[in-house]
C-alpha cells in the first residue's frame, strides 16, 4: 500500500506561513489542500476570491454565486468555530484572482500557497499565471487532488492510455480503488495552525449586493448551501441510496441525490459519498452500484478533459464535427422555443420549465431534452451545451460537456447515432401518471394520464373537456419525430462516410 506521502506525491517543506486559497472545494473537513496546508505550516491563512475574470459575464441574479456566498458564510463560520483563535476565519476578496492571490500572499508574508487541482482549460491557465507570479516572489505554490477519486493519468489501460471507453474505465477504477483512496483527510488533526486574520481582513462574508450581485430564488427552492447543506442532503439520500437504480429515471419520484451543486463546489467530500457508496455495493446494495457507477463516470469525463481538452469546442470523436447542423433563421427560433418550454413535447417542456425555473434538470431528462435538441431539431450540440453551462446550478464543465457529447453521438463512449430518443416513448415510460409534466406544464394538468403524453393525438372532446385550446394554450409540436428521425439519420450519414 502506498504511503499517505505518496497520495499526493508531494515532499512538503515545513514553513511558517501558508494561505490556502479555496477555489471548489468550500469545506473545512477531508481537504487535500487544507490539510497540507495545516500540517506543514506553523500558521495558515485562507482566502476565497470573487473572481471578476469569470463573474463579470454572468447575470446580476445567478444562483450559483449566490450558492457560493452563502456557502462561504458556512465555511467561514466553520473555520472560526474550530480555530480556537478569535480572529480565525476566511478572508473574502473581490478581484482578478490571478492578479490577488499573489499580491494578497506576499502582503501577508507567506511562504506557501496551498490549493487543490482545477483541471478546466481556464483554471489551468490561471494557475500557471499565479504560479509565475508567486515564484517572483519567492512564495511556492502547491496544488493537490480533491475533486475526484481518480484524476488525469492515474487510470490507465495496460498501454499506459487514458480510456475512451466508460465501461472499461470503470473495470479498471473498482480495481484500484481502496481503502487508501476513499480515506479522508485528518484536518481536524492539525487546524491550531489557523492564523487570526489581520485586523482589516477580520470582516464579515461580502453580501451579494457589495459584489454587484442580486438574490434569486434560490432559498425559496430549499436548496441547502454550504457544507451543513450538504451533509443534510447526504444523510437524507443515504436512507434512499439502496433503491436509487429503481427510482433514478422517474423525474417525478424523489430518487437522486441532488448533490450535484455541492460536488461542483466542494461542500461535500467525494472521497466521504465513493466511500459510502463503494462499502454497501460490496454488501450487495443494487442501488450504491448504481450510484457509485454516476460518481465514476464524474472522474471518467473529468479524465477526458484531461487528455483531450479540444472538446471544450470540437467533437471528442472528431469525423462528428463534419455533420451540418442548422444554423438558419428557423433553426434560432426552433431553439427559442427549446430554450423556452415551447416544443409541443410535453416532457421535454416540463424539463426545460424545471431549469428555468431552479437551475436544477433531472438527469434522464437532461438526456431527454439533448436528444431533442440535436436529433429532434438538428441543433449543434454546443448551443444546448452552452445554455445548460448559463442555467445550470452544478455546471461542471467536463460533465456538462461529455453529457451533452453522449447525446449528440459525438462524444467517447456515446448513444450511436442511430438510437434516436421519442420523447413521446420517454413520457410514457419515466413519467408514466404525467404527474412531473402537470407540475411544470401546468396548462396540461386537466388531461388524462394518457393524453398528457402526446396532448395533439387526444380526442378533440378530451382537449376541450380540459379546457384546452392547443396552438393557443400549449403549442402543437414544432417538429414532427417520425420526420425528424428520418433527417437525422441522412444528416449523420457523413460519420458513415468519413470512417
Amino acid at each position: 500500500m502506498p504511503s499517505q506521502s505518496s497520495k499526493s506525491a508531494h515532499h512538503l517543506p515545513h514553513v511558517d506561513k501558508g494561505l490556502m486559497w479555496f477555489r471548489r472545494d468550500l469545506r473545512a473537513f477531508d481537504n487535500a489542500a487544507l490539510f497540507h496546508a495545516l500540517k506543514s505550516c506553523k500558521q495558515v491563512h485562507c482566502v476565497f476570491v470573487f473572481d471578476k475574470a469569470i463573474l463579470d459575464s454572468l447575470p446580476r441574479a445567478d444562483r450559483r454565486v449566490e450558492f457560493i456566498r452563502e456557502s462561504l458564510v458556512a465555511l467561514d463560520a466553520e473555520l472560526h468555530a474550530v480555530a480556537g483563535q478569535a480572529g480565525a476565519g476566511l478572508i473574502v476578496r473581490h478581484a482578478v484572482a490571478a492578479d490577488e492571490v499573489p499580491r494578497l500572499a506576499h502582503e501577508l508574508g507567506v511562504q506557501e500557497v496551498f490549493a487543490n487541482h482545477d483541471d478546466e482549460p481556464d483554471a489551468l491557465a490561471r494557475d500557471a499565471h499565479v504560479r509565475g507570479a508567486l515564484a517572483n516572489f519567492g512564495i511556492g505554490f502547491q496544488t493537490f487532488k480533491d475533486h475526484v477519486i481518480f484524476e488525469r493519468s492515474e487510470v490507465l489501460t495496460q498501454m499506459g492510455k487514458p480510456y475512451g471507453v466508460f465501461t472499461p474505465y470503470k473495470n479498471a477504477w473498482l480495481q484500484k480503488v481502496n481503502d487508501f483512496y476513499l480515506k479522508s483527510y485528518p484536518v481536524g488533526k492539525y487546524i491550531k495552525a489557523l492564523a487570526a486574520r489581520p485586523k482589516a481582513y477580520q470582516v464579515a462574508v461580502p453580501t451579494l449586493a457589495d459584489i454587484g450581485f442580486e438574490a434569486t430564488n434560490l432559498s425559496s427552492l430549499h436548496v441547502p448551501t454550504g457544507s451543513p447543506g450538504g451533509l443534510a442532503l447526504f444523510e437524507d439520500f443515504f436512507d434512499r441510496m439502496d433503491k436509487y437504480d429503481d427510482t433514478r429515471n422517474f423525474p417525478a419520484i424523489k430518487g437522486p441525490s441532488y448533490l450535484g451543486v455541492h460536488l461542483r463546489f466542494g461542500t461535500v467530500s467525494i472521497r466521504q459519498l465513493a466511500s459510502t457508496a463503494y462499502k454497501r455495493m460490496l454488501v450487495g446494495s443494487k442501488g450504491a452500484e448504481t450510484w457509485l457507477s454516476e460518481l465514476i463516470w464524474r472522474d471518467f469525463y473529468h479524465q477526458i478533459l484531461h487528455h483531450h481538452p479540444r472538446v471544450v469546442t470540437g467533437a471528442f470523436k472528431p469525423e462528428y464535427d463534419e455533420i451540418k447542423w442548422d444554423h438558419h433563421k428557423h433553426a434560432k427560433e426552433l431553439f427559442a422555443a427549446w430554450c423556452e418550454g415551447r416544443t409541443g413535447y410535453p416532457l421535454v417542456d416540463a424539463a426545460m420549465a424545471q431549469i428555468n425555473q431552479t437551475g436544477y434538470m433531472h438527469n434522464r431528462l437532461r438526456m431527454v431534452v439533448a436528444s431533442f435538441l440535436t436529433k429532434d431539431l438538428g441543433i449543434d450540440w454546443r448551443w444546448g451545451e452552452r445554455y445548460f453551462a448559463e442555467h445550470l446550478n452544478d455546471f461542471d464543465l467536463a460533465a456538462n460537456n461529455g453529457g451533452w457529447q453522449w447525446a449528440s453521438s459525438s462524444g467517447c463512449d456515446a448513444q450511436p447515432y442511430f438510437r434516436i430518443f421519442n420523447p413521446t416513448n420517454q413520457s410514457e415510460k419515466f413519467d408514466p401518471e404525467g404527474k412531473f409534466i402537470r407540475r411544470y406544464v401546468p396548462a396540461l394538468a386537466k388531461l388524462s394520464n394518457k393524453a398528457i403524453h402526446a396532448p395533439w393525438l387526444a380526442k378533440p372532446m378530451e382537449i376541450e373537456e380540459a379546457g384546452l385550446v392547443l396552438g393557443r394554450d400549449y403549442p402543437r409540436p414544432i417538429v414532427d419525430h417520425a420526420e425528424a428521425r428520418k433527417l437525422t439519420l441522412e444528416r449523420y450519414g457523413v460519420v458513415k462516410k468519413v470512417k
